[in-house]
């Protein structure tokens, strides 16, 4: 008999081990739905926020990394799909390349809405933003 015979004799033997059907306990949760909000409801979390002019923004005017890399990301799928440059492309085949020039130059038509924690949100365009 092997060590591995002798373990698996012991585990079959102890009754603290072996797990039945009937032991476990499926209790349901009830009343536990999500709430769905429908589009047209009056309460609707969506309709509550609002635009902050540009003169009373709070949020740094700077380029973070997560918007940056969405922003090349979005422009580079676009460009893949050949929608017109906003850059002189000067023989770079590659739409990511490409993307990063129209960034460096501020070229890139797209707004950043950021959402603060009260609802409201900022939108700001590339050409305000330090990068």
């Amino acid at each position: 008999m092997s060590a591995s015979d002798n373990i698996s004799d012991q585990i079959d033997s102890n009754e603290n081990l072996s797990i039945d059907e009937e032991d476990i306990d499926l209790e349901e949760e009830e009343g536990k739905d999500l709430e769905l909000v429908n589009e047209n409801d009056n309460n609707n979390i969506f309709q509550d926020k609002k635009k902050i002019a540009p003169e009373d923004r709070i949020a740094p005017p700077f380029l973070t990394k997560y918007e940056r890399a969405r922003i090349l990301g979005a422009r580079a799928l676009q460009i893949s799909k050949n929608a017109p440059l906003c850059v002189d492309a000067e023989g770079i085949t590659d739409p990511y390349l490409i993307a990063e020039k129209e960034l460096q130059e501020r070229k890139i038509p797209f707004l950043i809405r950021r959402y603060l924690p009260d609802g409201s949100y900022e939108d700001w365009s590339i050409k305000e933003l330090i990068m």
